[in-house]
């Protein structure tokens, strides 16, 4: 018999490596996954190259307006095993994972217009069950009644280092320091923001990776989902 399939949300910090995670545990269900944190960050480059974006203030009102000429998609990438990340057609994947991005991404997520929009576009790709959906708000707002719901977080300074490690392997010039205000500032706004603030949901389980290995993360997420399905 066929188990059944479930939801599984996981949110979490920053840099704490949602995203690698839930690719891999996606892959080893069988599972869709979806990057949410991704679909803020095409918006961001949508805005950046639209000039709505001037010293980290974004022009509230334009975007918003903007919304229905932004079309977000994911296409499965057959040599890296993942999905890349498209605006209107065109591969963003690398382009949204640059600094200039990461350092705009959390005041347009704080925008109340494009919240709704992204999680309307979440909330559709994830009725079908048999998905691996990660961001900052998955387990609150986006899929309250997910059967596993992961908070991912990791100590400031080894988040740091993973970003600034992972920058410095695609070849752009860095600093550590610069990298880890980014983090600390990224942690403040997703927390203290008015419209869905990061935090973790009641029913959700911590997972601290600050000191565990990728192959560690998936081997205990595959027993919670073990858990969940022969609950029932």
């Amino acid at each position: 018999m066929q188990q059944r399939k479930i939801t599984i949300a996981i949110d979490g910090h920053s840099s704490s490596g949602k995203s690698t995670i839930s690719k891999q545990l996606a892959s080893s269900l069988g599972y869709k996954y979806i990057d949410t944190g991704a679909m803020y960050r095409a918006v961001t480059l949508f805005a950046l190259r639209n000039k709505l974006i001037s010293n980290k203030t974004v022009d509230k009102k334009k975007l918003n307006e903007e919304l229905k000429n932004i079309n977000i998609g994911f296409k499965y990438n057959s040599e890296t095993q993942h999905s890349d990340t498209y605006l209107n057609g065109e591969n963003i994947e690398n382009e949204i994972r640059e600094l200039e991005v990461s350092n705009n991404v959390s005041p347009v997520a704080t925008i109340k217009d494009v919240r709704h929009a992204m999680v309307r576009i979440q909330q559709q790709m994830g009725k079908e069950k048999g998905i691996v959906m990660d961001g900052r708000d998955i387990g609150t707002v986006v899929f309250p009644d997910a059967e596993l719901k992961i908070f991912l977080t990791a100590s400031t300074r080894v988040r740091a280092q993973r970003r600034y490690d992972e920058l410095r392997a695609k070849g752009l010039e860095v600093s550590f320091d610069e990298v880890l205000k980014n983090i600390e500032e990224r942690d403040y706004m997703d927390s203290t923001r008015e419209e869905s603030p990061l935090k973790k949901a009641d029913d959700a389980i911590v997972l601290d990776n600050s000191n565990l290995e990728p192959k560690e993360q998936i081997e205990w997420l595959l027993k919670k989902v073990e858990e969940i399905k022969n609950a029932n």
